[in-house]
């Protein structure tokens, strides 16, 4: 095949990354008419349209949603076959990372993570998704490079690092009943109303496990699909949610929220971070892992504990040698 472009399935990923010929043209860092003539290419050899005018945007076509993932595989497997071995030198990063997290965790440790990569890669681009990829073969296929959160879903192939642990506690708008200055009782928590944070809408989790145990349950009246929604509804009303001791309390003080200590005992929560074996040895990657690492591990030192808490923060992991293939 003497006329194969390959450049033509970087500029194919882009444009159905983007959904725009301009800002497919600039994180390839071309003119927008260079890339419109390249997405003309692409539908001669495609036979297809792939991008077409809906209302002021570009929506793909059902043949460019078929390619999207083999394609961004293809190129990600080839951006790594090409990029050396050798130490990174951050500065010399030119490249983009895209993180799965969710947005309790990207709350905290977002503007530091950034800010970090700002100053010692000043050409690598952070692109956050939520966890709605979660559970599906994204990183497998090369569109997340790295997930950090609650790894409980991967493939088995996945390599996971776990970086903290943390408990639970209880939050709610200052001068709340609950958050009195003594711990309430599991019959005071339980007679509360409650809200919930849950992508999909609320299902029973552990706590109302651990209540049922006690002969009692809660009321969860509302439930909203993201933390920092949850945050606000909480400061303007009575109900009351859950929240990670660790990293989850620094948005909620800086709205004027109280946390108290829950009167049930819960498991720990385990974050991780996780990535595909393709990428171990990339130095790049190895980069960013040591930067969220080394993040990650600041903020859950430098998080207060709760000061009515029972008993002592979950011991942070990320000194430990504990790197799994699940």
């Amino acid at each position: 095949m003497p006329d194969l472009d390959l450049n033509l399935l970087v500029a194919l990923d882009a444009l159905l990354e983007e959904g725009s010929v301009t800002g497919a043209a600039e994180r390839l860092h071309t003119s927008a008419p260079a890339m419109s003539r390249t997405l003309g290419r692409l539908r001669r050899v495609l036979g297809d349209p792939l991008l077409v005018r809906a209302g002021r945007g570009l929506v793909p076509t059902p043949r460019a949603v078929e390619l999207r993932t083999e394609v961004r595989a293809l190129v990600s497997r080839g951006q790594a076959l090409l990029i050396p071995h050798a130490a990174a030198e951050p500065a010399e990063l030119n490249r983009r990372f895209t993180l799965q997290t969710g947005d309790i965790l990207l709350t905290t440790i977002g503007a530091s993570l950034v800010e970090t990569v700002r100053t010692q890669a000043p050409a690598v681009t952070l692109r956050f998704l939520g966890d709605h990829l979660e559970g599906t073969s994204a990183m497998r296929d090369g569109v997340i490079d790295l997930e950090v959160g609650v790894t409980d879903h991967l493939d088995p192939e996945t390599r996971t690092e776990p970086l903290t642990t943390t408990g639970l506690v209880g939050i709610a708008r200052a001068g709340h009943p609950l958050a009195k200055g003594t711990p309430p009782t599991a019959e005071e928590f339980a007679a509360a109303d409650h809200l919930a944070v849950s992508r999909h809408g609320r299902s029973p989790g552990p706590v109302d496990q651990r209540l049922a145990q006690l002969g009692l349950s809660r009321r969860v009246v509302a439930s909203v699909p993201s933390y920092p929604a949850a945050l606000f509804l909480l400061r303007d009303s009575d109900l009351v949610g859950l929240a990670p001791a660790r990293l989850g309390t620094p948005a909620a003080e800086a709205l004027g929220l109280t946390t108290f200590p829950l009167p049930v005992d819960l498991p720990d929560v385990v974050l991780s971070m996780a990535w595909h074996p393709r990428n171990d040895q990339d130095a790049g990657h190895r980069w960013l892992r040591d930067t969220v690492r080394g993040v990650i591990t600041a903020r859950a030192r430098a998080a207060r504990p709760t000061p009515t808490r029972p008993v002592l923060e979950p011991p942070l992991l990320a000194n430990r040698p504990a790197l799994t293939a699940r």
